[in-house]
């Protein structure tokens, strides 16, 4: 939503976030980013709740930005506000970005089907994608859970679907990937405990 507002008011720097699931939250705690753009490229500070109740100020340099990750992962800190800065554009060339990256998703994503988006973080030098598909699980299902049969890198709701359900499907899928590749996946969701 803050991409597309950000849009419309002529701000870029956004647009990669545009139909990505979730809040500023938890895309500043991630990191969230695709199609060449991340949270770390915009973000100017953050203001954060410290474990222990106090309260923190940190600029972009200082969130140590990673690949799914950030300095509030690490503290266990909870991030409350965020200054982004963005780029005054075009609006018509921001929502012709954003249309361009809606379509990438609709071509290579399953967005016909309840997801929490990406399940399994990129593992060094390669794609969980292509383990996934590697073992022979496009399609593999748990309950109503689903390796989504058009990018396996999503774990989707074929229909009733449980938390149990999704989780399980991952632990199996981690445990075939790592049985028969080598690689260790590592859940891109985060599970809350």
């Amino acid at each position: 939503k803050v991409a597309v507002q950000a849009g419309r008011k002529g701000l870029t720097g956004m647009e990669f976030a545009s139909g990505i699931p979730g809040t500023i939250g938890g895309a500043l705690v991630m990191n969230a980013g695709a199609y060449g753009g991340e949270m770390k490229d915009v973000v100017r500070l953050v203001q954060v709740m410290c474990e222990d109740g106090s309260f923190r100020e940190y600029t972009g340099a200082e969130m140590e930005f990673g690949y799914r990750t950030s300095r509030v992962l690490h503290e266990k800190s909870v991030a409350l506000e965020a200054v982004l800065e963005l780029t005054p554009g075009d609006p018509t060339a921001i929502q012709n970005r954003m249309e361009e990256l809606k379509e990438a998703r609709i071509t290579k994503q399953p967005l016909n089907y309840a997801s929490a988006g990406s399940t399994f973080k990129r593992p060094q030098g390669t794609y969980a994608a292509q383990l996934i598909d590697r073992c022979g699980l496009r399609g593999f299902s748990v309950g109503g859970a689903q390796v989504s049969t058009k990018h396996t890198g999503f774990v989707v709701n074929i229909g009733g679907a449980t938390c149990q359900d999704v989780l399980e499907l991952a632990r199996q899928v981690k445990e075939c990937v790592k049985e028969k590749t080598g690689f260790e996946l590592e859940m891109e969701v985060r599970l809350l405990p």
